[in-house]
């Protein structure tokens, strides 16, 4: 792919999002799309929203769990950015028209104090960084189609970095803390959609520790020369499958002694 493929490979997913319809699958598109490539998309799509009038609030890593990547043959996460317009309040109301297909995943939340930058980060920087954590949900949306209906290609990784990682929103709830306070390994999740559970998770299943893909994510930005700055709030990676959000749907997750997250969607 060149630089024109790259931007007009963004504006698909762009207009996607705005019209509420899938594109097809840009590595069908480009068969020769690698992860370079999707990225270069990546950003020229955060461009076209930043001309839109959103503001870049942080990052979302995902691929985390060892089942995610075996699934999709990698053995790294990926990430995406959050804007403003992603964030809901806790118990919120998503209206039936904001997404196209979306799934919830449950995640511990990082907020920073202090700017993260280096390309040696290690998870005690991470954590010395970090102001405080919080149960979170996030919201994925796609904006390319699952499947191609002529095909029957699936899509695969470069798609999905492309398509800001299938990020889509995020709602923070339950009781914030520090870092050090708890043992992040162990923070989970009963995760129900209508008070039926539909899964159960560790921090444990991200890497080992929540921290540790915020560890990669900024030593990857270290390498363009970017860092996670004061204030960003990071989400650190899901630690269950996701859970589709139909209409109707009333997901909660119940984190224990950190409180609970909720979002219904009409």
């Amino acid at each position: 792919m060149n630089s024109s493929d790259h931007k007009a490979a963004a504006l698909s997913l762009f207009n996607a999002e705005k019209n509420g319809k899938q594109t097809g699958l840009l590595s069908l598109q480009y068969p020769d799309m690698n992860m370079d490539d999707a990225y270069a998309v990546q950003g020229a799509l955060v461009e076209l929203k930043k001309e839109d009038g959103l503001r870049a609030r942080g990052y979302k890593i995902g691929l985390t769990s060892r089942a995610m990547q075996d699934a999709l043959n990698i053995d790294i996460p990926d990430s995406g950015i959050l804007f403003d317009n992603m964030f809901f309040e806790n118990g919120a109301t998503v209206p039936k028209d904001r997404f196209i297909q979306p799934r919830i995943e449950a995640e511990i939340a990082f907020v920073f104090k202090d700017d993260l930058r280096g390309d040696n980060i290690t998870i005690f920087d991470v954590l010395n960084a970090t102001d405080y954590v919080s149960p979170a949900l996030e919201i994925l949306d796609t904006r390319i189609l699952r499947v191609d209906p002529d095909s029957g290609k699936t899509r695969n990784v470069c798609d999905t970095i492309a398509d800001n990682a299938a990020n889509a929103g995020i709602v923070l709830g339950g009781r914030a803390c520090k870092p050090n306070d708890i043992d992040l390994r162990w923070a989970g999740a009963i995760v129900s959609r209508n008070a039926v559970v539909e899964e159960t998770g560790l921090g444990a299943g991200v890497l080992n520790h929540p921290a540790q893909g915020i560890v990669w994510l900024a030593n990857r930005l270290a390498e363009y020369g970017e860092s996670i700055q004061r204030g960003q709030v990071v989400i650190s990676g899901s630690f269950i499958r996701p859970v589709e959000a139909t209409h109707g749907s009333t997901i909660n997750a119940d984190y224990g002694s950190l409180g609970s997250v909720s979002v219904y969607f009409e």
